[in-house]
């Protein structure tokens, strides 16, 4: 399974976000840098309001949701490059993952310290991008050693990877992360065995205020700490940012159903924002889901961006794959519309599809295979 790792300074909000996402007390949150030592580690189901339309339509008896694993990373402080802190640890957790949420500290509160003295989400920022830079630059310097004498050698593998590494260290130097250096097909495949940190996807979470986050939900550009965020990840990172108020979503954790909308109801939101982190970490570590519903159950099976049928089909089990023939499809707004496969069918919007199908995002299908 594939893990987004929750970083960022200490005292953002980081291990009160991931008991949110996980809805547990697995990690301590308290008013100190590095409550957080070793990584937390949690389930978290992916929301997906298809499902329970979707389960209407077949008259399910249960839905699945998928599921990612978040990882509570923790908190980095200037010089952890050099080993400062828990550098040298927060850092090779960091490499285990497969993306980046960067939670940003966007309210103000005398109450909580701040491990810089104020609230600067650009320098927080800032701080953390430069020691993720700093020790892919480092790491690129030793590799290029251990390359440089092969390449000479007449190496195709080690030539490529000098040339790779010798166009990405100007870019880093410029303080920009690998993500926003344009490659070609072959330089990005090879990039990706080079574990570099700033290679990873990033989302910011831009961790907000209980009174702060309606307002800011609905026009972040009109929050001040948020809209600098926003700006940033855009025009520095490629990135997208998201509006969360961690400790709401903790405090919804014991909460029944009902409880927990009425008590978002009278703060005037419909959700924390945690979900909307979720789905986003989700399509960040380019997943994509389909669907499959019956009388039994409606699930959302979990597949990669660009899957094509077999492969898909696999997600259930590899003798579909094996043995594939065919996916009967439909897309979920098609069937949710007409009402059912029969009436999809007649209306010609359920279709057969080969092998080179590649899936798309709320397709709902039946794989035809034979072992």
């Amino acid at each position: 399974m594939l893990k987004a790792g929750i970083v960022g300074l200490p005292n953002v909000g980081k291990s009160t976000l991931f008991n949110a996402l996980t809805k547990s007390r697995k990690a301590e949150a308290a008013n100190f840098p590095f409550c957080t030592i070793d990584p937390n580690m949690g389930i978290v189901t992916v929301p997906d309001e298809r499902l329970e339309k979707l389960s209407q339509v077949s008259g399910s008896q249960k839905t699945i949701n998928a599921a990612i694993e978040f990882v509570d990373i923790a908190g980095l402080v200037e010089g952890a490059s050099q080993g400062a802190g828990l550098g040298n640890k927060f850092l090779a957790n960091i490499r285990e993952v497969d993306a980046i949420v960067q939670v940003v500290r966007c309210f103000e509160n005398d109450d909580i310290i701040h491990e810089m003295g104020s609230v600067d989400p650009l320098r927080d920022i800032e701080v953390i991008n430069s020691e993720l830079l700093l020790a892919d630059i480092a790491a690129l310097e030793k590799r290029k050693e251990t390359r440089e004498k092969k390449a000479r050698s007449g190496d195709k593998e080690s030539k490529a990877e000098v040339a790779l590494i010798e166009k990405l260290m100007p870019h880093l130097d410029q303080g920009k992360p690998a993500t926003t250096l344009e490659l070609e097909d072959a330089e990005t495949e090879l990039l990706k065995t080079f574990f570099l940190l700033t290679a990873k996807p990033t989302l910011f979470a831009c961790n907000v205020s209980e009174d702060d986050l309606g307002e800011a939900a609905k026009n972040p550009e009109k929050h001040p700490l948020v809209s600098i965020v926003k700006k940033y990840a855009t025009e520095a990172h490629g990135a997208d940012s998201v509006v969360i108020s961690a400790r709401i979503e903790e405090e919804l954790v014991d909460l029944e159903e009902e409880e927990a909308q009425m008590f978002l109801d009278d703060l005037g939101v419909e959700d924390s924002g945690v979900s909307t982190l979720i789905k986003g970490a989700y399509y960040l570590l380019g997943l994509r889901t389909y669907l499959t519903s019956g009388e039994q159950e409606t699930r959302a099976w979990t597949i990669r961006a660009g899957d094509k049928a077999p492969r898909a089909a696999a997600a259930i089990h590899n003798d579909f794959e094996r043995g594939f023939i065919a996916a009967e499809v439909i897309h979920f707004n098609d069937l949710v519309e007409l009402g059912s496969r029969s009436a999809a069918r007649d209306a010609g919007k359920l279709r057969s599809e080969g092998k080179e199908y590649v899936v798309e995002d709320g397709d709902v299908i039946e794989f035809r295979f034979n072992v």
